[in-house]
């Protein structure tokens, strides 16, 4: 069973047409707050016993119909509160939830902004990587690049420039790979699987918004999109989210044409909000001779267009 929780105002968004960020969390956080306080019995007994699927079906409450703001009571941790459960309730709550991985992170992080409030600690924006960062990036055969939770591009190697080079194309700059799906036509022929890709972007900003709800960049970001996209705006009220570590992209490249790549995400446990991007080719497929094209492209310095250039961006 899965509880669709709706934002407190039409789409998600202010009547500005800025995206009211924090109160798009709050009003999550409220229907969670409902969920906790009207399952508070059954959430303990999971946490104490781990048996879901015997479980009697609870009767979950209906979200609160779209209206103001909710103020979100301030409850004692000796009262149910979503910001007060303990990680056993909350495992709980996600077991009963049927939460995927990507939903059962969200939460974690709802529950944390519920309980830090404004006083959360924000995470100082990343510029550049570490060196031996770069090194790795550098030592790669295959497009490699560092991405934050927003999208920025952080740092890349040749061949991911060269790859992203309708990206990096734009004057822009940090280089972000949403914007650049909702705002710039090129895309549309860059990204053959279109809808999908759109959907993965917006789901992948409100994993970053759970987990970062007071990144300024993050809240302008939204903003920029929202106002300027109707189709974000429709995806943003959603709600969904959904990781990415690894799959599958297919890009119609300007020089190389059609490309099908396998990607991997690797976390950097040591620079915090930052993620590995390896993509790859199947040996011998059109898109590994597709891959070394772009590399001889990319290395030729009289190659038609604006040549790729590695390091950070």
């Amino acid at each position: 069973m899965r509880v669709k929780v709706v934002d407190w105002n039409v789409n998600g968004f202010a009547t500005t047409g800025q995206p009211d960020l924090l109160g798009s969390l709050e009003w999550d956080i409220a229907c969670l707050q409902e969920v906790t306080e009207a399952s508070w019995p059954l959430f303990r007994s999971l946490a104490d016993h781990g048996d879901v699927a015997s479980t009697t079906p609870h009767p979950w409450p209906e979200p609160r119909p779209r209206g103001p703001k909710p103020n979100l009571p301030q409850y004692p941790c000796n009262r149910p509160s979503i910001g007060c459960g303990s990680d056993s309730v909350l495992d709980a709550v996600a077991r009963a939830l049927q939460l995927d991985e990507a939903e059962r992170t969200h939460l974690f992080d709802l529950a944390r902004a519920a309980s830090s409030g404004t006083a959360a600690r924000r995470r100082p924006p990343v510029r550049r990587v570490r060196a031996s960062i770069q090194q790795i990036l550098d030592a790669q055969l295959s497009p490699a690049w560092v991405c934050n939770g927003r999208g920025d591009i952080v740092a890349t190697n040749l061949l991911g420039r060269a790859l992203n080079s309708p990206l990096f194309d734009e004057a822009v700059r940090p280089v972000n790979l949403a914007r650049f799906r909702f705002l710039n036509p090129d895309a549309l022929d860059f990204f053959r699987d279109w809808e999908a890709t759109g959907r993965d972007s917006v789901a992948a900003l409100r994993v970053e918004a759970g987990r970062n709800p007071y990144d300024k960049a993050l809240t302008d970001l939204i903003g920029e999109l929202s106002t300027r996209s109707e189709e974000f705006r429709t995806l943003w009220a959603t709600h969904d989210v959904r990781l990415h570590r690894t799959g599958t992209k297919r890009l119609h490249h300007p020089v190389v044409g059609d490309l099908d790549l396998a990607y991997e995400g690797l976390d950097l446990p040591s620079d915090p909000g930052l993620a590995l991007f390896i993509y790859t080719a199947e040996p011998g497929s059109p898109s590994h001779q597709a891959l070394d094209l772009l590399a001889s492209w990319a290395a030729t310095p009289t190659q038609t267009g604006p040549r790729p250039r590695p390091r950070s961006a």
